[in-house]
């Protein structure tokens, strides 16, 4: 018996924040991942994927030259690399999220129209140049750095920066702070190639929605728990809108015909006040249950 052929080829981040984060959601997606981090390149056969670990900024680039079809990779990297004619954003994963801010010296600057004829430093001078023409702010020089923005002011390189903010403790500790809007709301994301010709095109739309729905089951699998419950019929309609699933719940009959079992999928961050209010309304044997994989 022939061995399937891999056909699907996929970006993964070698390093960094969202490295660790993606390889575990592609596991939970039923992939299989590294386990050496220096192995390059990983072929899963039973799925007919091939994995590529590759620096975090280069996930979008080989995507968006379609050498690869897919990429797991952060949004702000993604604008950051200006590929948007040869991929896409096709869904958020849930992890690595951030803000991309401005920064400057404590009291310094107020708004982003104050930087005109300024000098900003960045690591993102792509997508921070784009995000100056659309605002209309000109004669800003974008300094590119490679890491470490939090000093360039006090070394005279700069007078602001841009750069990913978590928690602002490392700006704080820099003697800055952070001013004007966010300019991006980045988070792990999944991007696809804007279609070249390949041989083998069937084959490789058929494993990008297969992979697609994986990823999406692995979302709803942690954003959700499945309850359980006891309800006499006359309590079942407040019971059912407390817990309506995602469709509708599932309601069974019990011995004793005053009573039925509901199931439902709940979000798991309600879980225990579900449970308290299900109580109080007469309900018993309240279980949950964690749901490993699902396809919705």
């Amino acid at each position: 018996m022939s061995e399937p052929r891999t056909t699907l080829r996929v970006a993964v981040p070698n390093k960094g924040s969202l490295s660790e984060s993606a390889m575990d959601m592609l596991s939970e997606a039923g992939y299989l991942q590294r386990r050496d981090r220096n192995e390059l390149v990983l072929v899963d056969e039973v799925n007919g994927v091939e994995f590529f670990y590759l620096r975090p900024r280069d996930v979008a680039v080989y995507v968006g030259s379609g050498i690869l079809h897919l990429g797991l990779t952060g949004r702000d990297l993604f604008q950051d690399a200006s590929v948007e004619t040869g991929a896409q954003e096709i869904m958020g994963l849930g992890f690595g999220r951030s803000t991309f801010r401005l920064a400057g010296p404590r009291g310094s600057f107020t708004a982003a129209e104050e930087l005109a004829g300024r000098r900003v430093a960045t690591t993102y001078d792509g997508l921070l140049s784009n995000w100056f023409a659309t605002q209309g702010i000109d004669d800003v020089e974008v300094v590119h750095l490679d890491g470490a923005v939090e000093s360039s002011v006090r070394l005279g390189v700069a007078d602001a920066i841009a750069d990913v903010v978590e928690t602002g403790n490392t700006l704080k500790a820099a003697g800055m702070e952070t001013f004007g809007a966010p300019i991006m709301e980045s988070e792990a994301i999944l991007i696809a190639g804007n279609g070249k010709p390949h041989d083998d095109a069937q084959a490789i739309e058929r494993d990008t929605q297969r992979l697609i729905r994986r990823l999406r089951g692995v979302l709803v699998a942690r954003q959700y728990v499945m309850m359980d419950y006891d309800i006499r019929r006359e309590n079942l309609d407040e019971a059912m809108a407390l817990t309506p699933g995602l469709e509708s719940p599932t309601i069974s009959p019990l011995a004793d015909e005053r009573w039925v079992a509901v199931r439902s999928m709940v979000p798991a961050k309600r879980t225990n006040q579900l449970m308290d209010e299900l109580y109080d309304l007469g309900a018993r044997a309240i279980l949950v249950s964690t749901i490993h994989a699902c396809r919705i």
